[in-house]
């Protein structure tokens, strides 16, 4: 079993930057694969990044290539996602995930966070 808990959430202004966190309970997760999510009102969630257990293969959404990127650090059992140039189109809740393999597919994630809402102001 593993539990997450995001935090960095805000509000921010275009073109502005936050940091997401998020930390696991639970001395396997290492082993995980970890995604970053998001859900907009009214839209179906969406895959942001992903990043395997090691830290060496990661995957971006078209959208947010270039300006967002995850990392992690298995000795803080934590992953992050740096968003920098942040647009109005980023608003949505963030979610956090961790699942036995490496997918751009949300459906393959086992683990949820409880999400943190990011809004960004035009």
């Amino acid at each position: 079993q593993v539990q997450l808990v995001e935090s960095g959430g805000g509000l921010v202004q275009a073109g502005g930057s936050l940091r997401l966190s998020c930390t696991a309970s639970g001395r396997t997760f290492s082993s995980y694969a970890m995604g970053w999510f998001r859900q907009a009102p009214g839209k179906e969630r969406e895959s942001v990044a992903v990043i395997n257990w090691s830290d060496r293969i990661t995957w971006y959404a078209g959208s947010v290539k270039g300006r967002f990127t995850i990392s992690r650090d298995n000795a803080k059992n934590t992953v992050y996602l740096q968003m920098n140039s942040l647009k109005a189109e980023d608003t949505a809740v963030y979610y956090c995930a961790a699942g036995a393999v490496y997918s751009r597919n949300n459906n393959d994630y086992t683990y949820w966070g409880q999400g943190t809402q990011v809004t960004v102001s035009s």
